[in-house]
């Protein structure tokens, strides 16, 4: 029955031109209530977006109307942490994304662009979005394009969005995410301050703190093994002159959304207790919590009141994230103190991030190693479908537009020598194959000599390719260069 109240309310959102009438039927009884809703769209509005920690103003309109959100997708170059680059795959530059603010019933019509300088098609999947894809499907948009689609906030709930195009771990892991707040009919509770934080994490070539403009290490990600976990996307994006800011008294209402792409954050203030928690994002609440889960794709409320000053450190309190991996914020509170609250002393510097050194005394594995070309395809065939499928396909026919297809590629048998470097060096600009052109970019995938030679040889040994054999010793030869 929701499935066919959910159809209902699809069917209902193009009839924009006049009373837009929604009905959610009733479930079974016993497991679950009748819930109708009647949505009358009056008019049309631009939404408020903002960065965060940042968050939209509370809707004071009393009807449901056309809300029109624009969002850009920018790849940008900036600071990941001191001394640290990065280049992040973003909605509006920064990382996390705009946050987004509308009504239950609302009709939000999506504008997703582009912007030229890209090198990757881009698209947004929204956990709010009752539809395939999440609006993947539709807003799938090439550089220096813009997408439109629309959908009903049907579902009251603080939703994450995030990139979904192939592959799309690599798009999440370098930042594409952000939070949209479909507020229920009547509001929230009014507070004083709102904020909005969201976790992910960073995968990099190089060890935590090394200096420089570090690249995406795919390696790590599968490993799920990341140099930084942090808030709203760099190392120190909430602390110092950064931090969130409230007065002794204020009510303090936290948006808190987890990107990923792959943790689970134990989102805890320290110091603090939360009175109310809207867990998973939804309305259920729970009172009392220390700390709270929040999945990964996932977003949580998080609602307290201060009653003392000092400075309240929020963390993820898997707490190695926190001190050594940058999962680590600040909430400055000023007001006057109170002996019966707390009577200790309070020092700013007291949480002071150590550092991610890594100590191990663990003797590395033995690999395994293709005794002829038969196991160097096969194990190839695995490498590919693990790490090359989500792009190139499993087929080789790539995708138009984004990736080059492997199949029958004049590119990639015109030169086996440089094909062993984009293995091992990534590739990034225009290039044609086949008479098209691509420009689109490719990681380095941190792979071993023996993986390179191998996923090489099942590519030129499948799909009508030439029939090559690559070795880990050439592999080796061509690193040294």
């Amino acid at each position: 029955m929701r499935m066919l109240a959910r159809l209902a309310g699809r069917i209902g959102v193009g009839a924009v031109g006049g009373a837009l009438a929604v009905l959610l039927a009733a479930g079974a009884a016993g497991t679950a209530h009748a819930q109708t809703i009647t949505s009358v769209i009056k008019g049309q509005e631009e939404a408020v977006t903002t960065f965060a920690p940042q968050v939209p103003p509370p809707i004071t309109r009393a009807y449901n109307t056309k809300v029109v959100v624009h969002l850009e997708t920018r790849e940008v170059t900036a600071r990941l942490s001191d001394g640290v680059e990065y280049t992040f795959w973003t909605f509006g530059g920064h990382v996390p994304g705009k946050m987004i603010r509308v009504m239950e019933g609302d009709l939000v019509e999506m504008h997703l662009s582009n912007h030229p300088s890209s090198k990757m098609p881009h698209n947004i999947d929204m956990h709010s979005v009752t539809g395939p894809g999440g609006g993947a499907a539709s807003s799938f948009t090439a550089p220096g394009h813009t997408s439109v689609f629309s959908f009903q906030a049907l579902n009251p709930g603080l939703y994450v969005y995030h990139c979904a195009t192939a592959p799309v771990g690599m798009h999440i892991g370098n930042g594409m995410y952000g939070l949209i707040l479909v507020e229920p009919r009547g509001g929230l509770p009014k507070v004083d301050q709102e904020y909005y934080v969201m976790q992910g994490e960073f995968y990099t070539k190089g060890v935590h703190g090394a200096p420089g403009l570090q690249p995406f290490d795919m390696a790590k990600a599968l490993e799920e093994r990341p140099e930084y976990v942090v808030f709203n996307g760099s190392v120190g994006a909430l602390v110092g002159d950064n931090a969130l800011k409230a007065k002794v008294g204020d009510t303090v209402r936290l948006y808190v959304g987890n990107g990923g792409p792959n943790l689970v954050s134990s989102f805890h203030v320290i110091g603090e207790i939360f009175d109310t928690v809207y867990p998973e994002g939804g309305f259920t609440t729970n009172h009392n919590v220390q700390t709270t889960l929040i999945p990964a794709g996932g977003a949580a409320m998080a609602e307290f009141r201060i009653q003392v000053p000092g400075t309240y450190i929020l963390v993820d309190h898997s707490i190695f994230r926190a001190f050594n991996k940058g999962a680590l914020g600040m909430l400055k509170a000023e007001g006057q103190a109170s002996q019966t609250v707390y009577s200790g002393k309070v020092l700013d510097e007291i949480y002071k991030p150590e550092g991610g050194a890594i100590q191990s005394t663990e003797a590395a594995p033995t690999p395994v190693v293709a005794r002829n070309k038969a196991e160097r395809i096969e194990f190839g065939k695995r490498i590919f479908n693990q790490i090359c499928a989500a792009c190139h396909q499993q087929t080789g026919l790539g995708i138009p537009g984004a990736f080059p297809p492997l199949a029958g590629s004049d590119f990639l048998n015109a030169d086996k020598e440089r094909a062993i470097g984009i293995l091992i060096n990534g590739l990034s600009g225009a290039i044609t194959v086949n008479g098209k052109p691509f420009n689109s970019q490719m990681p380095s995938l941190q792979l071993t000599d023996e993986d390179i030679a191998n996923v090489l040889t099942y590519v030129y040994n499948t799909w009508g390719n030439k029939g090559f054999t690559v070795t880990p010793d050439e592999v080796a030869k061509h690193r040294k260069k």
